[in-house]
């Protein structure tokens, strides 16, 4: 389904299951903890600054808020979990929110996001969401953040851990990458004159996406690549080719 990530906006934020959206449209449900830069990855991702909310504090989203993508689909930012420093009735809410969003929305839930701090060990609620993700039957994309906080060498046994600690097997990678390329599928990434035109692709940290791309100028494809792009506040812009 093709998506420009330019039109995006804020439509909703739901503090109670009457307030959910049902209208038919595909959910891209985010989750994470209160400070893994949920609201981060999604302003990326739409190339605005402030579209989610972005606070020195974690724990600000407490609703659960929906953003209309190309009037085609939503992007679901639900509330970060785990953060001490709030009430435990707060807490309560938060949970039964979460939870009936899951039993009530399970069958709009198109994609699952679960984003988790590459620095760290998945938690014990990292684990629970990614379940309940499961239990919905909705392909799930793992996004590893903050990996601008590791060494180059770091990176590949940080990866390796939250794989076996969500036990993801190759099925679910693959699961991934295929959520993935729907996502982006008829997406045409123009830079510096060139398109873009993702045949294959998964993401692979904030801001950023490898893809297997045909690249065309003028209207005629020219070449099969492999790319990785970063999506900017002014557009996107190749970080690296043939890697």
């Amino acid at each position: 389904m093709p998506l420009n990530f330019n039109k995006a906006e804020f439509v909703r934020s739901a503090g109670e299951p009457k307030d959910f959206l049902r209208d038919g449209l595909p959910q891209f449900a985010f989750a994470g903890r209160s400070n893994v830069g949920k609201s981060s990855v999604i302003n990326r991702l739409v190339g605005r600054k402030n579209l989610a909310y972005v606070g020195a504090s974690p724990g600000k989203t407490t609703h659960i808020n929906y953003f209309l993508i190309d009037q085609k689909a939503y992007l679901v930012d639900l509330p970060g979990y785990g953060y001490a420093k709030v009430s435990r009735s707060e807490k309560e809410r938060w949970a039964r929110l979460m939870e009936t969003y899951f039993q009530r929305e399970a069958d709009a839930i198109t994609t699952g996001v679960l984003i988790v701090d590459i620095r760290h060990k998945p938690t014990a609620n990292d684990l629970v969401m990614h379940d309940w993700f499961r239990q919905t039957g909705c392909p799930e994309i793992v996004v590893a953040n903050k990996l601008d906080k590791l060494k180059k060498s770091q990176v590949e046994p940080a990866l390796e851990l939250i794989r076996e600690t969500l036990e993801l097997t190759e099925e679910d990678i693959q699961a991934a990458e295929a959520a993935a390329r729907d996502y982006y599928a008829g997406t045409v990434f123009t830079v510096e004159g060139m398109e873009y035109l993702p045949r294959g692709s998964h993401p692979f940290a904030e801001g950023e996406c490898n893809f297997t791309v045909t690249v065309r100028k003028d209207g005629a494809a020219q070449e099969d690549r492999l790319i990785q792009l970063d999506r900017t506040e002014t557009g996107w812009t190749v970080v690296n080719e043939g890697y």
